[in-house]
């Protein structure tokens, strides 16, 4: 059917004409009710939304002389964070001279990610921020 036939129709029914499909060859056209159709892909829209998995992304923050027994606790929490389902973004925080031990950061943070006990992977790899390192993981 022509577009100006179409139109015409869509007139006499009192409805609109909607191109479903433009890339389509030949272009698929309805005759709906637009804001109906609005209405109902917003709804659509809206009840996928609310069935997504959220996840949230907790933080745990070292230095490079954090004791061992909190070390420890940090690392209960981060599995606690794990087992929920939770992204964990670990973070070793660097001040003053301690900057200039880059590598004892990299390799107290590396400890404190091997030492967690819940199956995790890696999401974002160790990386470098103005203060420090962070890497973030995720349960498997």
């Amino acid at each position: 059917m022509s577009v100006p036939q179409a139109i015409i129709l869509a007139k006499e029914r009192g409805a609109d004409l909607v191109e479903i499909a433009p890339k389509a060859v030949p272009p698929v056209c309805k005759i709906m009710d637009f804001g109906k159709y609005q209405y109902q892909k917003s709804r659509e829209d809206r009840q996928n939304k609310s069935k997504q998995k959220k996840s949230e992304i907790k933080g745990i923050r070292l230095g490079v002389r954090t004791d061992e027994h909190d070390l420890e606790f940090k690392k209960n929490q981060a599995e606690k964070f794990l087992a929920k389902g939770n992204k964990v973004k670990i973070e070793i925080h660097l001040r003053g001279r301690e900057k200039a031990h880059q590598d004892l950061a990299r390799k107290n943070l590396t400890d404190f990610m091997r030492s967690i006990s819940v199956p995790n992977k890696v999401e974002q790899e160790l990386k470098r921020f103005p203060g420090g390192f962070n890497v973030i993981i995720t349960p498997q």
